[in-house]
Order: structure tokens, then C-alpha cells, then sequence
């Protein structure tokens, strides 16, 4: 029995019809219509599926123009802000640098404004994210922007190279030449220049060392560990904490380095008028 008000399919029968409904008058007509549609539909999907490209063209294009980051370095002149410069040169990323020409210490008052609690440079905001560390710094930007350019593959027999020389820079060469440095300034102000080899000469002598086997220090190709040893070794040579005549191949490439076009447009840019207000270098013997 069929309830009033109710409509029941059924669900076998040879023509599938409506049990509680009046047959339709007009079957034939509803059945063209539904092809239409049908086939009206068929029509829309192949044309999507063919030119899946008119689609995708905007997303793509929003996520090139959000790929490019907005890089600010504060900066004092001759300090490890050079490197992120440096780096961002190397990779044709864009940047804004901002420092007081010739004035130090009014760089280090606007990075103290934007920095209060960490008065370094380099001071960096990435997409507004406030960084410092040099070393980290170059990693995130390296990591978002490099493509393989500045970086081995990570199952190259050069990535190990290249790791331990962005780290050695800091964690033990900049740490040993700089100490070599404080000791003789708070004694005689002298030059070490004994038989005897300071910490931070013999960590120049490992750098020395390993340039007699690869050409670079990240191996067979300029990577970023070459743009992060590239201060504490100056840093040795311009204080006089190293004899250069001791460590012949830091020399030679330390000239293939500064030869390079993106370092100066880094000193362009970064150093134009050279080093301003440097510390006094060790007394020679």
C-alpha cells in the first residue's frame, strides 16, 4: 500500500518506474533534456582536463612573486654583515642595506633602535622575522633561495667538506684568532711570532692545510663556507695575529675569492671607503 504523500522508488521492474506517481506525459522530452545535460557535462570536463595550464597560471605566478623575500641588513662597516651581503650577491637575491657611511658607531645606534636586546651586526629582517648570527642567517637564506648554487648535493663527497668550514669559521678559527688577538693586546701588544704556534695559528695552518688537497674550502667548488672563512682569516692577516708568508695557499686563495665579481660589488656596496675605525693591529716584532 502506498502511503499518501510519499513517493517510493522501485527499485526493479522494466521500466523503472514510480510507484504513488502518475506516469509522466512527456518521457521523451525529459530524457532529450538529460542527454543534453549529459553531454553538456562531458563537454566541460574534457575541456578542463586539456587545458589544466589556464588554471594554474595564476597560483604559479602568486607563488614566484611570494617566493622572492624581502631582506633587510643592518650593517657596520668592516663588520660579519659583510657576509650576508656578500651571499645575496652570489645568489641575485635582492636586499636593502642600511648603515651610516663612515660612522660605526651611528650604524650600531640604528641597529640598537630596531635590536635593542642584541646590538650585532649583522641584524637582519627576513620577511619582517628579526635574525642575527651570521652563520645562521646565510643558512636560511641558503636554504630558501640557494638552488644549488652555493651549496653541494647532501650525498656529495664535497657537502662534509663544505659543512665543517661553515662551522670551523666561527666555532674555531674567529673564536682562536680573535683570542690570540685580546691576549697580546692586554700584555705587550705584540705580534706571537715564536717557534711556538698560537691556537689561532695553528687553526690557520688547518685551513692552510686542507686548501694543499681541494681549491676551495667546500671542495671542488666556491661555496658559502668560502664567504665564511673569508673574515676570520683577514681578520688574522689584517691584525697580525698570522704571518701570511706562513700559509701560502690561504694566500692564493684569498686572491681567487676577492677576485670574484660578487665580492666587490659587496665592497661597492658595503665597504666603499674601506675599512672605518678598525681595531690597531698587533706590533711586529
Amino acid at each position: 500500500m502506498v502511503r499518501p504523500g510519499i513517493t517510493h522508488r522501485l527499485v526493479s521492474g522494466p521500466d523503472n518506474a514510480r510507484v504513488g506517481k502518475r506516469p509522466r506525459a512527456n518521457n521523451d522530452a525529459d530524457d532529450g533534456e538529460a542527454r543534453m545535460k549529459l553531454i553538456g557535462a562531458i563537454v566541460l570536463a574534457l575541456a578542463l582536463s586539456a587545458t589544466p595550464q589556464a588554471f594554474a597560471q595564476t597560483p604559479a605566478a602568486a607563488g614566484a612573486e611570494a617566493a622572492t623575500p624581502k631582506i633587510v641588513i643592518y650593517h657596520a662597516e668592516g663588520r660579519r654583515s659583510e657576509r650576508i651581503v656578500w651571499l645575496c650577491e652570489e645568489l641575485g637575491v635582492p636586499y636593502e642595506l642600511k648603515y651610516r657611511r663612515g660612522d660605526v658607531a651611528g650604524s650600531f645606534a640604528d641597529i640598537q633602535a630596531v635590536n635593542p636586546g642584541m646590538r650585532v651586526a649583522p641584524t637582519v629582517f627576513y620577511n619582517g622575522e628579526l635574525l642575527v648570527e651570521s652563520g645562521a642567517i646565510m643558512q636560511l637564506i641558503l636554504d630558501r633561495n640557494d638552488g644549488g648554487k652555493l651549496v653541494p648535493p647532501v650525498d656529495s663527497a664535497n657537502y662534509g667538506l663544505h659543512l665543517k668550514f661553515m662551522h670551523y669559521a666561527e666555532g674555531t678559527l674567529a673564536s682562536d684568532v680573535i683570542a690570540d688577538y685580546r691576549v697580546a693586546r692586554a700584555t705587550d701588544g705584540m705580534a706571537p711570532r715564536g717557534e711556538k704556534e698560537t691556537d689561532g695559528q695553528r687553526a690557520m695552518r688547518f685551513a692552510d692545510d686542507h686548501l694543499a688537497k681541494y681549491p676551495w674550502f667546500g671542495g671542488s667548488q666556491f661555496t658559502a663556507a668560502d664567504i665564511m672563512m673569508v673574515f676570520p682569516i683577514s681578520y688574522a692577516f689584517r691584525m697580525n695575529v698570522a704571518d701570511p708568508a706562513k700559509y701560502p695557499r690561504i694566500l692564493a686563495w684569498q686572491r681567487k675569492v676577492e677576485d670574484r665579481p660578487a665580492f666587490k660589488r659587496m665592497l661597492a656596496a658595503a665597504r666603499p671607503d674601506g675599512r672605518v675605525s678598525p681595531p690597531p693591529s698587533l706590533k711586529l716584532p
